[in-house]
């Protein structure tokens, strides 16, 4: 009996973006170490090159061929590699654009469900039961601030923030996740339920999450953690990847 085909994850990535299709395959990869699925990963690219609120738009515009492209492939799930693209364009876009997707491959005769990083975010902090939280993030000052707005205007309350100022977008892929274990401590943790370290799909922070975690005790997540735990989710398998934090412990 031939062994099933492998289930095919797309992502809709910014061109610039060099993190998303390494975290994404390194978190399924360690998942096929304790369970039977295997994975392969498909892309298709949009421009953007500097974190401006003008690029970003601009890009979004071009996620529908990119949704088009992957059904071609007869991917299994489709992700949209970009969190601050879909917050900057208004509370809730994330419901919008993945309905809007989807579409695409329906269109297309070949339904995918469409996973953005931004949902994926809220979704994995209220599956965290998460009313308060701190955020890492890469991006300039005003993009941040839209980030936190988005995150509140879904009712989880983000109580300090840190924002990198780092407008190149492969500048921000080029950060060390070392660097994270000393960002955190500028933040103040009273109250809060968990603790986005990155979010940010482009800027890594893997290797970084579990040991932030062990030494807060508390919930640390990411948004490529948080998108991976949609997509397991959207595709009916065990969240569970070992080493990856609470949200992908198997018991959310």
């Amino acid at each position: 009996m031939a062994a099933p085909r492998p289930i095919r994850v797309g992502q809709i990535v910014p061109s610039s973006n060099v993190t998303m299709e390494t975290e994404i395959p390194a978190l399924l990869r360690a998942r096929e170490a304790i369970a039977p699925e295997r994975f392969t990963f498909h892309s298709s690219r949009m421009r953007m090159k500097k974190v401006t609120r003008e690029e970003l738009s601009a890009m979004d515009a071009d996620s529908d061929r990119c949704a088009l492209e992957l059904s071609d492939a007869a991917v299994d799930v489709l992700g949209y590699a970009c969190l601050v693209a879909i917050m900057s364009m208004g509370h809730g876009y994330h419901r919008q654009s993945e309905a809007r997707l989807h579409s695409r491959t329906v269109e297309n005769g070949r339904p995918a469900p469409v996973v953005t990083s931004a949902g994926a975010l809220i979704d994995g902090l209220q599956a965290l039961g998460a009313a308060r939280v701190a955020v890492v993030a890469p991006y300039m000052k005003p993009l941040t601030q839209l980030v936190v707005s988005y995150i509140e205007n879904e009712g989880i309350a983000v109580s300090d923030w840190l924002a990198l100022e780092i407008p190149d977008n492969l500048e921000v892929a080029a950060q060390d996740p070392a660097n994270l274990l000393e960002h955190y401590k500028r933040l103040d943790l009273t109250g809060i339920d968990a603790l986005v370290l990155s979010a940010c799909v482009q800027m890594p922070s893997l290797p970084a999450v579990q040991k932030v975690e062990d030494a807060i005790g508390l919930p640390v997540v990411s948004a490529a953690i948080c998108t991976t735990h949609q997509m397991l989710k959207r595709l009916g398998l065990d969240t569970r990847v070992p080493g990856a934090g609470a949200l992908l412990s198997g018991r959310y």
